[in-house]
């Protein structure tokens, strides 16, 4: 667990330096005088576009490298491996293939977003480029994963290209892009650069060769390779359905659709700080995951089950609610658009959500690298036909906030199927009353802090607030022992800085 803990460490202080340069161009796309709701709701359908067309166009080619990359390590010689020729030469017939889609469904976007979501319709030729550099850069990532390139490749996803978006953004507002149509085109390229400079480090660091000559481990293993990409990957195309349905729908029918899609992708924005470790744990277990399966080293997988739940209750829970007990100050401290209150409670479920997912621990991935394959098809299944009339219905009955209950009710269900389904079929659970404590501890922690700071405004108070609510919880989790990883990571920190001979 030591290297899951350092990488994941590691990538979660790059991904909250990307979020620090993500606060300052999300600041900027939201604050008065600044980019209108609209556009910055294009933006975010855009992400979500294009995330689909990444699913769509993958065919499953993620879990053929999660599950068969170890074979690959241990039975070729590096010139010999031929698995990220098939990846990519697959991934790219499958975006041709939704681009000729794309083209020819171009009137039923027309139909269906030209009332409420014009500029989408205006800009959706560019959705294409972007979905194809977000699918490159996710299948290089995932590669790069097994090769121990973690780190480099979330300070890509986190800081390189909040620092490109950044420039983009200052760029517009202070005139050097003078039109927003500009602004977009440029922005939809981003991905593919960071598609080419990953391709070109591993290129540099002769970590990655092509080869077209199937390999003996394609061949042997070809009929499974076959079958695991086609139901993961249907699972994968419903779960990503799933995830970034809610923004498309709300610029579809919701009056004022992009303006709406535009809070709503506020929300979102906010809720991946509570994310973000989940990143660099997934990106660091992954391979050990994959050898463990392997090896049949079940108390392996149980270990890294269960402390993968705890910390990340523990870190979400506490970014959750850190973040509510702030919420309306800060729209108001840092000068937001006023409409951009309305993010408040679609983060409240967006943000339960994310403490359910990342409290049931890695069960996704636990599942993707076994031979389970087909369990992932079926609940990906059930998610989406829970959640796409569940999300249409809501939408048009209750607004932006319609999906966003939508979610949380459909990810509560998706995550309580496959912790029953690992407590039955391996007798793997990840909770136990450490789990309880911490959930006591932040409820607690804030009950206190919302009776001593409510209806407090201004950035001194959201200080103390925040301070208050640090040092009760903190206190609670070391003084409980709630994680078996804090105090290891303290002592390192306090040797490393003189504190312990």
């Amino acid at each position: 667990m030591s290297n899951i803990r350092r990488q994941s460490i590691i990538s979660s202080g790059i991904v909250y330096l990307g979020f620090a340069l993500g606060f300052l161009y999300t600041y900027l796309f939201t604050k008065e005088g600044g980019f209108t709701q609209e556009q910055y709701g294009l933006i975010g359908t855009f992400l979500a576009i294009g995330n689909i067309m990444y699913a769509f166009a993958n065919f499953g080619m993620q879990a053929y490298i999660y599950k068969f990359y170890p074979y690959y390590k241990d039975n070729l010689q590096p010139e010999e491996n031929d698995m990220l020729t098939w990846v990519l030469l697959v991934g790219i017939v499958g975006f041709i293939i939704v681009a000729v889609g794309g083209y020819f469904f171009k009137d039923l976007v027309i139909r269906k977003f030209g009332a409420h979501s014009a500029d989408l319709v205006k800009y959706y030729f560019w959705v294409f480029p972007f979905g194809f550099g977000i699918l490159l850069y996710n299948l290089l990532e995932s590669y790069a994963w097994q090769l121990n390139k973690s780190v480099f490749t979330t300070f890509l996803r986190e800081i390189q290209y909040r620092v490109f978006t950044t420039t983009l953004v200052i760029l517009f507002l202070t005139g050097v892009l003078r039109q927003f149509g500009i602004f977009i085109k440029i922005y939809s390229f981003l991905y593919l650069l960071l598609a080419v400079i990953l391709l070109a480090y591993l290129i540099f660091k002769n970590e990655i060769f092509f080869t077209f000559s199937p390999s003996r481990v394609t061949r042997r293993f070809f009929k499974k390779i076959l079958l695991l990409a086609t139901l993961v990957w249907s699972g994968g195309l419903v779960y990503n359905i799933a995830n970034f349905f809610a923004v498309i729908v709300i610029a579809a029918v919701v009056p004022q659709g992009l303006a709406y899609a535009g809070v709503y992708t506020l929300a979102q924005f906010i809720c991946s700080l509570i994310q973000a470790p989940q990143r660099g744990i997934i990106a660091a277990s992954i391979p050990p995951l994959a050898k463990a399966w392997k090896d049949k080293d079940y108390a392996k997988i149980n270990r890294i089950y269960h402390r993968s739940s705890i910390n990340q209750l523990l870190f979400s829970l506490g970014m959750f609610i850190l973040i509510w007990i702030n919420f309306q100050d800060g729209v108001h401290s840092f000068g937001l658009k006023k409409g951009y209150l309305d993010a408040q409670y679609i983060f409240l479920f967006l943000g339960l959500k994310m403490v359910v997912d990342m409290g049931t621990g890695l069960n996704s991935q636990i599942i993707g690298t076994s031979t389970f394959w087909r369990f992932d098809f079926f609940t990906g299944l059930l998610l989406l036909l829970i959640t796409l009339p569940m999300n249409y219905v809501l939408a048009k009955r209750m607004g932006a906030i319609g999906p966003a209950i939508a979610d949380f009710i459909t990810f509560a269900v998706y995550n309580g199927i496959r912790y029953f389904f690992l407590l039955r079929k391996f007798n793997m659970q990840p909770f136990d009353r450490k789990t309880v404590y911490s959930i006591l501890a932040g409820a607690l922690s804030f009950a206190l802090c919302y009776l001593l700071f409510d209806h407090k405004l201004g950035i001194g108070w959201m200080f103390l607030r925040s301070m208050l609510f640090l040092l009760l919880y903190l206190t609670a989790i070391i003084n409980l022992d709630l994680s078996p990883d804090l105090l290891p990571v303290w002592q390192t920190v306090k040797k490393r800085i003189g504190l312990k001979s």
